[in-house]
């Protein structure tokens, strides 16, 4: 009896030992893999936040202090002239027309070797008026024109007389001024408001871009002013991010869109996609195209053939 007791003893005391054992086994499992998570944890590098003044932090007419508040002035200030969907109320002209006239007029920029900002001022004072003022389909070029003479005074004009020569003297000197007056009296002489290319040349610094992804911007940018939709549906700083977003997915760059441009933007990717997903259709379209002033200008060697480039499928 005595032994029995003694060997049902030994087994319940061998019993626990294995229990202690398995516990041991499994606790050991459990500090391997918290070890394993934390360190992975330690490893894993955040994405910087790049401080893209740091360069001009010396150069006071780069006024790096103020830089974000005007940045917040300029997206208050936008809305002031959001442009509404106007095409309606124009009995004679449709967004064909307006594409054809854009398409010419970015033609004219280009030969004249005009700033930028001339070209996205010009589109912004075109689609103003037409948006105040109803305009004969015979008189759409002189707004155009007229349009790009105005910007141009912010730049240093060339002459009324070069311009009228480039519409094959479609319309007269005294034309062109009377046009000028018209817009500006339409207008309030409310001339000095934030363009698109206002929030593209700080999203493109954002970007920290090379020159091929810059000029893809630009491309992206101008196929959007060709168009009606994208010129409406969205206000300039939302314009800007959708072409600096559809530029950096076709090069397939990661991430698409980085922590310093959602801070320096203002945008997350979902605000402004459906704007991004309309410039990748227009660079799918643009080879085929009619209108291809665009294209063309992009495909030189000089802006790095971006226009060239395999259009994305899809947004990232």
């Amino acid at each position: 009896h005595k032994e029995g007791k003694r060997q049902q003893k030994n087994v319940v005391e061998k019993g626990r030992n294995q229990n202690r054992r398995f516990l041991a086994d499994i606790q050991n499992l459990v500090t391997s893999i918290r070890n394993k998570v934390n360190c992975g944890s330690t490893k894993r590098v955040k994405e910087p936040i790049i401080d893209i003044d740091a360069a001009e932090v010396n150069d006071e007419l780069a006024v790096g202090e103020y830089v974000e508040e005007l940045y917040k002035f300029y997206k208050l200030a936008e809305y002031e002239c959001r442009l509404y969907d106007y095409m309606g109320t124009q009995p004679e002209i449709n967004k064909n027309m307006r594409a054809i006239v854009v398409d010419w007029l970015i033609d004219v920029h280009d030969e004249f070797q005009l700033t930028p900002e001339i070209l996205y001022l010009t589109i912004q004072i075109l689609d103003r008026y037409l948006s105040r003022k109803m305009v004969p389909q015979n008189k759409l070029q002189l707004v155009g024109i007229t349009a790009m003479l105005i910007a141009c005074k912010y730049e240093g004009a060339p002459e009324v007389n070069d311009f009228v020569n480039n519409t094959d003297l479609a319309y007269s000197h005294q034309q062109v001024l009377v046009m000028e007056k018209s817009i500006l009296d339409t207008l309030e002489w409310h001339l000095t408001v934030p363009t698109a290319y206002v929030f593209l040349a700080r999203f493109i610094k954002a970007a920290i871009p090379d020159e091929q992804l810059e000029n893809l911007v630009y491309f992206f940018a101008e196929l959007g002013m060709i168009n009606y939709e994208t010129s409406i549906i969205c206000c300039p700083s939302e314009f800007a991010a959708s072409a600096v977003y559809a530029a950096r997915c076709t090069l397939a760059k990661t991430p698409v869109w980085s922590k310093t441009l959602m801070l320096h933007t203002g945008f997350c990717e979902f605000q402004f996609k459906h704007c991004a997903k309309l410039l990748l259709s227009y660079h799918r379209a643009a080879a085929q195209g009619k209108l291809m002033a665009i294209y063309r200008k992009y495909s030189s060697s000089q802006r790095c053939c971006v226009s060239l480039l395999p259009p994305a499928e899809s947004l990232v």
